[in-house]
């Protein structure tokens, strides 16, 4: 059976202020001709369709069009809910779209409960195993530890459980959005450490050919069964040298895995570049970034006048301006973001309390810390679900 493997399409999302909705067209397109040139027999879109739980009209119709176009290609689809989606919004008419050969798995409870595919050698179960807010679902999976790991793991025993009932040979793929130890992150996805910890085991998935993963926007390979597809676009510099693609797998009779990237298009390159403003703009070596999005960061020891305009000049499409002069790290004058920059929140919490009275929270105050956080989660995720 051949499975393309995509997620993270964030549509309805904003890169800087340039509205990407042309470019989510471009590469609903895209997937597509894909589809069909690659006689791909199953879709998987591994959450974060939408880039926030209500999102605006534009990409609920992008959507739409999305959904129409592979229904009527006659290829199964099969969809999770990402944490950035409304995994009630997004599931709503589940059943009757189901009917259509698009398969929307949004509720945790049907974790182990399986969309059945067929080919020439028997059954593919594809496990849909959405987002999995650990606060919210640990009651569902009867875990008394919210966490990553205790979730997904709870969620995976329900998968080996129900593939254990099915006939021999029965292969299997599992959709999950998460962040899986080994994964490389960007700046542009959403946090969701809980505790402390941001990621669990890739060994959590054990016991099934495929594990369709999204969640981080770089597409990665963590083993040869368990794969990140990536974003099909950049959504923040940090992904300038990323290379946009989705997987297409290819899972054989006896569940061995062959997968190749084939590349997404790309609406304009990204560029990030750095040195005094007079640098930038007489460097040579920089004229291949002169159609590209810019984020341009300036070591000017003081601010130059009017900067952008002038390298707007040179680079029309700058869209970031990052101020950076170079100082030595005890400088007073380094920033508070630049001190702050790459730490979580729990990281910031703990420092400021070693700052304010000579040393560090102990382990029930990294305890009270730590749950305070979670909780502040548990309820954005609870205001968003009540949306």
């Amino acid at each position: 059976m051949r499975v393309l493997h995509t997620s993270d399409w964030h549509l309805g999302r904003a890169f800087h202020r340039v509205n990407m909705l042309g470019a989510q067209a471009g590469f609903i397109g895209h997937l597509v001709t894909t589809v069909r040139e690659h006689a791909v027999d199953a879709v998987v879109v591994s959450g974060d369709v939408y880039d926030r739980a209500v999102p605006p009209l534009a990409a609920v119709e992008l959507f739409d069009d999305a959904l129409h176009r592979l229904a009527d290609l006659g290829v199964p689809t099969v969809m999770i809910s990402g944490n950035h989606d409304s995994a009630r919004r997004l599931g709503v008419g589940a059943g009757l779209i189901d009917r259509a050969g698009i398969h929307l798995r949004t509720e945790p409870a049907a974790a182990g409960t399986p969309v059945v595919l067929s080919d020439a050698h028997g059954d593919v179960a594809f496990y849909g195993l959405p987002y999995l807010e650990p606060a919210l679902v640990k009651d569902e999976f009867g875990v008394e530890r919210a966490g990553h790991e205790t979730v997904l793991a709870a969620a995976m025993d329900r998968v080996r459980a129900d593939l254990a009932t099915r006939a021999a040979g029965t292969r299997s793929v599992v959709l999950a959005h998460a962040f899986v130890t080994g994964g490389e992150p960007s700046d542009s996805e959403r946090d969701i450490t809980v505790g402390g910890v941001a990621a669990a085991p890739a060994g959590v998935f054990d016991g099934v050919d495929y594990v369709a993963l999204g969640h981080l926007h770089g597409c990665q390979t963590l083993t040869e069964r368990v794969r990140y597809s990536g974003s099909p676009l950049a959504y923040s510099f940090s992904e300038a040298d990323h290379r946009k693609s989705m997987w297409l797998v290819d899972l054989a009779a006896d569940g061995s895995v062959t997968a190749e990237r084939l590349d997404c298009p790309v609406p304009r390159p990204l560029a990030r570049i750095r040195g005094t403003l007079e640098e930038l703009l007489a460097d040579p070596g920089l004229a291949r970034h002169e159609g590209a999005w810019v984020e341009a960061t300036l070591t000017d020891p003081v601010r130059p006048a009017d900067p952008m305009a002038r390298l707007a000049t040179r680079f029309p499409h700058t869209l970031s301006l990052v101020f950076a002069p170079e100082r030595a790290p005890d400088d007073p004058a380094v920033s508070y973001a630049r001190r702050l920059a790459g730490r979580s929140d729990q990281q910031i919490a703990h420092d400021f309390v070693a700052h304010v009275r000579g040393a560090g929270p102990d382990e029930r105050e990294s305890a009270v810390l730590s749950e305070a956080f979670d909780a502040v989660r548990a309820d954005d995720a609870l205001r968003e679900v009540a949306r």
